[in-house]
């Protein structure tokens, strides 16, 4: 028992340097809220984006009148696609927002939601896609607009298909925030590399921020499935 009144002594000298001392928990609780508030408004400008990409392809799909739209839209998610977050980040930090006076956490939450976007917009597109082409003639008949049909009738059934889709989405970015640390903000990743430095310690700085991160994500998760079963149900009703 010798061994194991050891080894807690020094785990529990860890977590009070850690945590405890210096009030560094609240630097932990810090990164949460900034994690979790770049991750939200990433998503929901992305969802915005994503959207408006989706109803872009569909609209403009075989309208040569507005080839120039599917075009750019076409230009936006293969480079976005096709190349690194990190890199993206860099140069929306770098580059696009260079001024000093710019939080760091909103250049964040534009870089990801740019991002986001071109993932929700292929989710948004099947979703769309995978309404019966009935329902748009069902809509045109009864002497609604193609837009208003759009609105109002496909839609709304789209968005219940891709739901589930936005809901890992969120999950993803939740996550991905992790490389935000690299232009300076102080989100859940980059406090426990603080914690670590500062306590030389990088057990249970790094492990507290991988079950915080866990955490997180099983509860999404769970969430999710809950949401999932609810709209199954709903389609037998």
């Amino acid at each position: 028992m010798e061994w194991f009144n050891s080894w807690w002594a020094d785990v529990y000298e860890q977590i009070y340097a850690t945590f405890v001392e210096q009030d560094r928990w609240k630097y932990l609780v810090q990164g949460i809220f900034n994690t979790i508030e770049i991750a939200i408004f990433a998503v929901l400008l992305g969802i915005v984006i994503g959207v408006v990409v989706a109803l872009i392809k569909v609209f403009t799909a075989g309208n040569k009148k507005f080839r120039w739209l599917e075009i750019i839209a076409n230009i936006y998610l293969t480079v976005i696609r096709g190349t690194p977050m990190l890199v993206q980040l860099f140069i929306m930090y770098y580059i696009v927002i260079t001024s000093p006076n710019v939080s760091k956490i909103f250049v964040s939450i534009i870089a990801f939601g740019i991002n986001s976007g071109a993932y929700v917009a292929e989710v948004a597109r099947s979703g769309i896609q995978s309404i019966d082409k009935g329902q748009m003639e069902a809509g045109r008949s009864l002497g609604l607009s193609r837009t208003q049909t759009m609105v109002k009738i496909i839609f709304p059934q789209a968005l219940k298909n891709i739901l589930p889709a936005l809901g890992n989405e969120f999950i993803t970015m939740l996550k991905e925030t992790s490389v935000a640390g690299f232009i300076g903000v102080e989100e859940l990743t980059k406090i426990g590399d603080i914690l670590r430095s500062q306590t030389w310690q990088p057990y249970v700085p790094l492990f507290s921020v991988a079950l915080i991160y866990l955490i997180m994500v099983v509860g999404l998760t769970q969430l999710l499935g809950v949401l999932e079963r609810r709209l199954h149900r709903s389609d037998y009703r």
